[in-house]
């Protein structure tokens, strides 16, 4: 007879193990998780945007590289500006 699991898998969180609080590991999780997944290139729009380090981006197919947020390619605030920006013009 097999083993009883008595935990469940925590995806990015599992070096922490019980520390930091759950609240903390759950907001971790969302960030980590959204910075993983592929983004859409702002040039040739394909899903093949990484991040290649703290606010650097790149797209693997066209190689297009631009800088944005920490922990995502777009921010709230540079598409705010974007906005007003065009309006303006």
């Amino acid at each position: 007879m097999g083993k009883k699991r008595r935990t469940r898998k925590v995806g990015p969180t599992r070096g922490f193990g019980p520390r930091y609080g759950v609240t903390l590991r759950k907001r971790y999780i969302k960030i980590i998780s959204t910075m993983k997944t592929d983004h859409p290139c702002p040039q040739c729009g394909l899903k093949t945007v990484r991040r290649v380090s703290v606010g650097i981006w790149t797209c693997r197919k066209c190689g297009f590289t631009f800088a944005g947020g920490a922990y995502t390619p777009t921010t709230k605030i540079g598409v705010t500006s974007k906005r007003i920006s065009s309006r303006i013009t």
